[in-house]
C-alpha cells in the first residue's frame, strides 16, 4: 500500500489533513488485529474492538513528530499501542477503587474462579525478556498483542520468516517459564 506510506510520510512533515485520510486506509486491518487480540480477552472484557482501535489510532496519530518510515513501522506503533491500552485497562480493573483484585463472579459459576487476567502476567514478562531478548519480545508483541501472524511479524520487525519462527519460539516458551513460575499461564 503506497498510499500509506506517503500519507504517513506528510503526517511526519505536519500535514494535518494527512491524518484524516490515513484512517479510511488503515481502519480495517487495524480492527482486524484488535477483533484478533479481543478474542483472547476473557468474556467479561469490558473493552471492545472498535474501542482498542479508536484508541490506539488517538494515540498515535496524537503523538508529536511520530517518525514513521513505511506501512510496517506504523503497524508495529499500532501494535505496541494497542498492548499499552490493554495494559492500562488491565491495571485500572485491578486497581483498589474499582475492587482490587476481586473477580467478578456470576452465581452460575461462584464455585468456579477463573484464573486472573493474564494481560499483566504478560507484559511483566515481555518487559523481562525485552532487557534480554528485544527482537523476541518484539514478536511476542506483535504476535500476542496486534495478532499478526509470524510472517507479517517478521515483515514488519524487517527478518525472514525462518529468524522469525526462531525467535517466536523462544519467546513463547520463556513467557511461559516464566509466567508458569509465578503460578499463572497466559491464555495463548
Amino acid at each position: 500500500m503506497p498510499d500509506v506510506t506517503q500519507i504517513l510520510q506528510a503526517i511526519d512533515s505536519g500535514d494535518a489533513k494527512a491524518a484524516s485520510e490515513l484512517l479510511p486506509l488503515v481502519y480495517d486491518e487495524l480492527r482486524k488485529l484488535a477483533a484478533q487480540r479481543m478474542n483472547g480477552e476473557s468474556a467479561d472484557h469490558t473493552l471492545q474492538a472498535t474501542a482498542l482501535v479508536h484508541e490506539a489510532y488517538i494515540r498515535l496519530v496524537g503523538k508529536q513528530d511520530p517518525g514513521w518510515q513505511n506501512r510496517g513501522h506504523f503497524f508495529a506503533a499500532a501494535a505496541e499501542a494497542m498492548r499499552r491500552i490493554l495494559v492500562d485497562h488491565a491495571r485500572a480493573r485491578n486497581a483498589d477503587k474499582r475492587g482490587g483484585d476481586w473477580e467478578r463472579v456470576s452465581l452460575e459459576d461462584a464455585g468456579d474462579l477463573a484464573a486472573p487476567d493474564a494481560v499483566l502476567a504478560i507484559d511483566e514478562t515481555l518487559r523481562e525478556l525485552a532487557a534480554h531478548d528485544p527482537l523476541s519480545a518484539k514478536l511476542m508483541e506483535l504476535r500476542y498483542f496486534a495478532g499478526l501472524s509470524v510472517e507479517h511479524a517478521a515483515a514488519v520487525a524487517g527478518i525472514s520468516t525462518a529468524t522469525a519462527y526462531r525467535h517466536w519460539s523462544f519467546a513463547r516458551a520463556w513467557i511461559v517459564a516464566q509466567i508458569g513460575q509465578r503460578g499463572s499461564r497466559p491464555e495463548k
